[in-house]
């Protein structure tokens, strides 16, 4: 199963799900977890509410991005989607492994997937691929010169293109190594890219990067997107550093392959309450870690931190398990339905959000109130501002876009559609 599959447990790994124990009894290793899909479910569900405000300029604060150190519950959203990415990856190659196929074509699968989501990504930054506002230093520029200065303006990173790469190194990293392995081998990413961040030298500021992680344009992984990429070819809302850059993408391998160790506990032929008070204990200890670890390397989504990556991993293990005992120990299911739905097609929701948001906020004008404006400010002025309070009018047209993406799913839904990489 790829990074963007549809979150459907291998049956070779996990089976149906047996009705729910009072006591201590504990379930047969082989059942479906329903708890796995409503995560994702959750995780996408988020990743819509907080993407598409009203007003960038009134969104309540837990769902905004934290302005530079430190977390809201937004900054959960990405690595949690990443956790996930790692769960049904390992439980994926674990039945395909299980059943005989050959490693070879195995690792051409995750090559393949992680080309396409990447290049999924790339296309969603080139979209509509040619540049529809103005055109700096060409005062009526052709339709060529909009899709050439699209080309040399295309940011090249992504949120796809650094779940493509995550997934990718994950998969091949864990695909013929022990737990040990994995574990040696995500301590020293880790540690790895605090030593870089951290002790070594940023060329072009003559200072170790210790003393220049208050900046978002002058730590090392700034420095070398502008070496390598250009700042054409990154965020524009960075312009000088990208929040989804070359050496930040290191560390988010080892957000996917915490997600990977995870998988690994959770298909154990174990009583389901031992993996939950695992998932639960261990979740603690990385939680107090990250925090601890916050001291000297600080928890940080944008530069994707050493710290940031254990904090969130451990969130997102109690999380995990949270959902976990609710859902698949004490059997509450009724409130699931509109999860799996929403983490049935992650790349539909993402890709289709994506360009919806590009157009009604950026391409697509309209005449209101005497002047042209985007479609959605036209919208949202009119539906929402002109009787809620600000921040309430911001927060229900996020809510709202939720609901109709909720809509567009169901409808995917219930067609039997479901988009596979």
């Amino acid at each position: 199963m790829s990074a963007t599959a549809t979150p459907v447990i291998e049956p070779r790994t996990l089976g149906a799900v047996p009705p729910p124990t009072p006591g201590p009894a504990a379930a047969p290793p082989r059942e479906r977890l329903l708890s796995l899909d409503v995560f994702r479910g959750m995780t996408v569900a988020g990743m819509l509410l907080v993407n598409n405000p009203g007003s960038w300029a009134t969104i309540y604060s837990p769902l905004e991005h934290a302005k530079w150190h430190g977390w809201t519950p937004t900054d959960l959203i990405f690595p949690f989607f990443l956790f996930i990415v790692g769960i049904t990856t390992h439980l994926s190659l674990g039945a395909r492994l299980a059943r005989g196929d050959d490693r070879r074509a195995v690792v051409r699968q995750v090559l393949r997937r992680g080309s396409l989501i990447f290049l999924f990504g790339l296309a969603l930054s080139a979209f509509p691929f040619f540049q529809w506002g103005p055109v700096e230093g060409i005062a009526d520029p052709s339709f060529l010169d909009r899709v050439v200065y699209r080309v040399e303006h295309l940011r090249i990173l992504g949120v796809l293109q650094r779940i493509g790469l995550a997934y990718t190194a994950a998969a091949l990293l864990t695909l013929r190594t022990t737990v040990r392995q994995q574990v040696a081998i995500l301590l020293g990413i880790l540690v790895g890219y605090w030593a870089l961040m951290t002790l070594v030298p940023v060329p072009d500021q003559g200072r170790l990067g210790l003393y220049l992680l208050d900046d978002p344009s002058t730590p090392l992984s700034a420095w070398l997107d502008r070496t390598l990429l250009g700042t054409n070819h990154l965020w524009i809302g960075g312009r000088t550093w990208d929040p989804e850059g070359l050496l930040s993408t290191l560390p988010a391998v080892g957000s996917t392959m915490l997600g990977v160790l995870a998988g690994r506990w959770i298909g154990q032929p174990r009583p389901l309450l031992e993996r939950l008070a695992g998932l639960f204990a261990v979740g603690a200890l990385l939680m107090v870690v990250g925090l601890m670890w916050h001291w000297v390397f600080p928890i940080n989504k944008s530069l994707w931190t050493s710290s940031y990556v254990v904090f969130t991993g451990g969130m997102a293990l109690v999380t995990l398990a949270t959902c976990m005992w609710i859902i698949d120990v004490r059997g509450a299911r009724g409130w699931t339905p509109p999860f799996v739905i929403y983490g049935l097609n992650p790349m539909v929701a993402f890709l289709g959000s994506g360009i919806m948001a590009r157009c009604i906020y950026s391409i697509f004008k309209v005449s209101y109130d005497g002047k042209m404006v985007p479609l959605q400010a036209a919208i949202y002025q009119a539906g929402y501002a002109s009787w809620l309070p600000p921040h309430a009018a911001s927060f229900a047209f996020a809510l709202s876009f939720v609901l109709l993406w909720f809509g567009i799913l169901t409808l995917l839904y219930r067609r039997g559609i479901v988009l596979k990489v």
